[in-house]
């Protein structure tokens, strides 16, 4: 597919410090695209996207890759902070969780993972690099949420997914201290900031929900159960074996 980007150029950017290694994937949470490019253009909302994409496919770039937007706020992946200095923001048409959400359509999706591999072939980023709003912060948002489709990308080589994890259900919750210590150690080696030590808290239960919506939304439960722990484990792995 052939990309027919529109230039909408956002006031609200600035000079980056250093060069894109990630990309973060956001839903608008909106009602219409027309009201999320208008707020991504407002200098009063002070935040913005390097592209957006609408419903019907429509891409708009709002800043250019080499220029920081500012979509991540405050972020944390892989013991750094900051993330709208190193990524390029995708904003998606969605609703979101206030008004649904709604599923994503199959022509959206396939636009999406098209833009994300054209900016691969300009940027060096990782397959674990390239990640949600939500699993960047994680007590904050919930974006792209769990009817995003990441296994389908990640089948078109954009990001990563654990083909072939059996489903192992909700059954056999982890709770203790000393137990969560080997779930807190795989969600720290994806990349998510955890503590090494502790029981289940609201802390740890959003990072989970994060998890889980990225690689298990089956079961969005902020759990650590069978299910999750099988998936939680696979994608330690592939990205210990550099992904």
């Amino acid at each position: 597919m052939t990309l027919a980007i529109r230039e909408w150029p956002s006031p609200n950017q600035d000079a980056r410090g250093s060069a894109p290694d990630m990309i973060v994937i956001h839903y608008t949470g909106m009602r219409t695209g027309r009201a999320a490019l208008e707020r991504l253009r407002d200098p009063q909302s002070r935040v913005s996207a390097h592209y957006v994409v609408e419903e019907g496919g429509e891409v708009w770039r709002l800043v250019a890759e080499e220029r920081r937007a500012w979509h991540a706020g405050e972020s944390f992946w892989r013991g750094r902070s900051g993330l709208n200095d190193r990524s390029i923001g995708i904003e998606i048409v969605n609703g979101g969780h206030e008004f649904g959400p709604p599923d994503y359509p199959v022509l959206q999706l396939s636009v999406v993972c098209d833009l994300c591999l054209d900016i691969l072939s300009r940027h060096r980023i990782a397959a674990r690099d390239i990640v949600g709003h939500s699993d960047i912060a994680p007590d904050r948002k919930e974006d792209p949420g769990e009817r995003f489709d990441w296994a389908g990308l990640a089948r078109n080589g954009v990001g990563l997914w654990p083909e072939g994890v059996p489903d192992l259900g909700t059954i056999g919750i982890v709770r203790d201290a000393a137990a969560l210590r080997d779930v807190r150690a795989a969600l720290a080696t994806i990349g998510y900031r955890v503590a090494p030590e502790g029981a289940l808290d609201p802390a740890l239960a959003a990072v989970l929900r994060a998890f889980q919506r990225h690689w298990r939304p089956e079961a969005v439960t902020g759990q650590a159960d069978a299910g999750t722990l099988a998936r939680l484990l696979a994608v330690a792995r592939m990205v210990d074996g550099g992904g």
